[in-house]
């Protein structure tokens, strides 16, 4: 899994490459508070290789909560810049920081 940040200078955005391999898997998604947790806006395409792979434009200067959804299993990403409890899902998420 990983998470690549390319932050734009002319605008407050950063593009973010979401990436978890999954191999086995036949359909994946990251949905989190910069996608109101829909994973039809959150569509990982399959590459070759067995990765999910999607990249997205998320407004800069905050911190989302975001999982991944694979074959309906939801999934942290090992490295995100943080983790929080939340008490809606009785687990922790994932943090993106951007």
């Amino acid at each position: 899994m990983a998470i690549k940040k390319q932050f734009i200078k002319t605008k407050p955005v950063c593009k973010v490459t979401f990436s978890v391999e999954a191999k086995e898997a036949d359909e994946a998604a990251v949905i989190g508070d910069f996608n109101n947790w829909n994973p039809k806006e959150g569509v990982l395409s399959k590459l070759k290789n067995g990765t999910f792979k999607g990249v997205f434009t998320i407004d800069k200067d905050a911190a989302y909560e975001f999982k991944y959804v694979i074959d309906g299993a939801f999934v942290n990403e090992t490295e995100a810049d943080s983790f929080k409890w939340n008490e809606f899902a009785g687990a922790e998420n994932s943090v993106l920081v951007v």
